[in-house]
């Protein structure tokens, strides 16, 4: 599969459109349900207005991909003679979960006694503890500046929520924001084992599958349970769709079909989700005050309390602190030039040289294939135990990094020798093990020989067990994108410009 960098819109430029999108969204919601509006003669209950926005966003859908022109990207259904776009087994799952999503969000704006602000810090809360977890869950640690943020989102919520006199949350407004919560969390785990890999035709595939299917999904749920008997929900359906407030109700799900387009190139990002995740609180946090000012110099809708601006500033610096690394390595030092001479070796080094190390060499050259210039450097492997030297890489190693989308190249295991750590500009083992034996060959180098994780061994898979096998080269793919990071800018530059 190709590997290319997208130039797209920049990670600045998503949350700018998010931003944009998000605003009228959430004040148009909030404005209908508050009976703002000059057409309405009172409040419009959220799961009256529900139906007709779920139906505007299915109407933009195909405006949007055509837009894009991206549909050529879906799978295909044939029935006779059509060929239809037709989603996989995972993007129906994580569709699923983005229409809980879209259904949540909207209702979280129209509770009565919930201010947009409110509704959103819970929301952003929610999301901001479970990205961690799932990071960990996809093998990638959680670090202080991460746990620091949990805290913020913690001392957040305790904040808004001890303001008691500036709101009402009933229960129906705290299983909604728990909906939510838990769709998120479906979506990001689907997401992260079958996208979000920096791969122009996976991710977008993904895309245009999960966004196609996600509004039709959506409207089949709000309409099986309004013939189960929801009355607001057979309401909206039916009597509300013949009125004027009918028309703010759809441009509320058009506005959702703008915002999810950003949101999930947002999160379709290759780097985990401690990086995206923040774009997207604090462009949302953003919108909501704009949007609430908005409501108030229009219509004279009450401000959100003092409370509520302290809380949204909180959870806005614990989205700041997911980023931190990323701002460090802004301001970081430039590399020295001397160690661009003409092309430095990489070398990834396990035990038999036949699993760990090449599947990290070959996901650091499909890597480093994502930026021009990348021939000025070369990516090999080795092993310090290797017993016969010819062999080829583990069949189940090779099947894993297939389903990774990473090219499987020919190779030949090799044992490690003190001429090659001297060939290389740097040298990752796959344990301290592994960088005792290589200090102990060629003493004068340890400065560059590194454990790939700096926070434990990486052990091999279990013999047989092919999503060992897969587990172990998500995790690699993960750390060597970090230390791509750190010794080669180019790289660097090219991820934090692409889609």
């Amino acid at each position: 599969m190709t590997r290319a960098r997208q130039a797209g819109f920049g990670m600045l430029g998503l949350g700018i459109g998010y931003f944009i999108w998000y605003t009228p969204y959430s004040g148009l919601a909030k404005a209908m349900s508050d009976g703002l509006l000059p057409m309405l003669s009172s409040p419009v209950r959220g799961l009256v207005l529900l139906p007709a926005s779920a139906l505007g966003t299915l109407a933009a859908m195909p405006l949007t991909l055509a837009i894009l022109r991206w549909w050529h990207y879906a799978r295909r259904c044939r029935i006779g003679r059509v060929s239809l776009p037709f989603p996989g087994r995972e993007t129906a799952i994580s569709a699923f979960w983005m229409a809980l999503i879209i259904g949540t969000t909207t209702l979280n704006f129209t509770f009565p006694g919930v201010s947009i602000a409110l509704g959103l810090i819970l929301m952003r809360v929610g999301t901001l503890v479970i990205t961690p977890v799932v990071d960990l869950l996809r093998y990638r640690k959680i670090h202080w500046y991460s746990t620091v943020a949990l805290g913020l989102c913690v001392l957040s919520g305790v904040v808004a929520l001890a303001d008691v006199h500036n709101y009402v949350l009933t229960i129906g407004a705290v299983a909604s924001v728990l909906t939510y919560v838990i769709a998120y969390f479906g979506r990001f785990f689907v997401m992260s084992r079958h996208a979000k890999r920096g791969t122009i035709a996976t991710d977008r595939r993904f895309f245009v599958e999960e966004h196609m299917t996600t509004p039709v999904l959506l409207v089949a749920i709000l309409g099986v349970a309004a013939l189960a008997g929801v009355g607001p929900l057979r309401e909206g359906f039916t009597t509300f769709l013949g009125t004027s407030a009918a028309v703010p109700a759809f441009l509320i799900g058009v506005c959702y079909e703008g915002l999810f387009v950003f949101t999930s190139l947002i999160f379709l990002d290759r780097r985990e989700y401690s990086f995206g995740v923040p774009v997207h609180v604090c462009s949302s946090l953003l919108a909501g005050v704009a949007a609430s000012f908005l409501l108030g110099m229009l219509f004279g809708a009450p401000s959100p309390s003092v409370a509520q601006f302290v809380a949204s500033g909180l959870v806005i610096l614990a989205a700041l602190m997911l980023s931190y690394p990323t701002i460090l390595a802004r301001f970081a030092a430039p590399v020295d030039p001397r160690r661009a001479a003409s092309q430095p070796l990489l070398l990834f080094v396990c035990g038999g040289n036949a699993i760990r190390s090449p599947m990290a060499a070959a996901i650091a050259r499909a890597e480093l294939a994502t930026v021009a210039g990348d021939g000025d450097w070369l990516v090999g492997s080795a092993g310090v135990a290797v017993e016969q030297p010819g062999g080829g890489i583990a069949p189940m190693a090779a099947k894993a990094l297939r389903e990774l989308d990473i090219p499987v190249p020919r190779h030949e295991t090799r044992k490690l020798t003190a001429a090659l750590c001297l060939e290389s500009e740097a040298v990752f083992c796959m344990t301290a093990a592994h960088r005792k034996k290589i200090v102990a060959l060629a003493p004068e180098l340890s400065t560059r020989v590194h454990c790939l994780d700096r926070d434990g061994d990486i052990a091999e898979p279990a013999a047989g067990v092919y999503t060992s096998y897969v587990d172990c080269a998500r995790r690699l793919q993960v750390l060597v994108r970090q230390r791509l990071d750190e010794i080669n800018p180019q790289y660097g530059s090219a991820v934090a410009g692409g889609a």
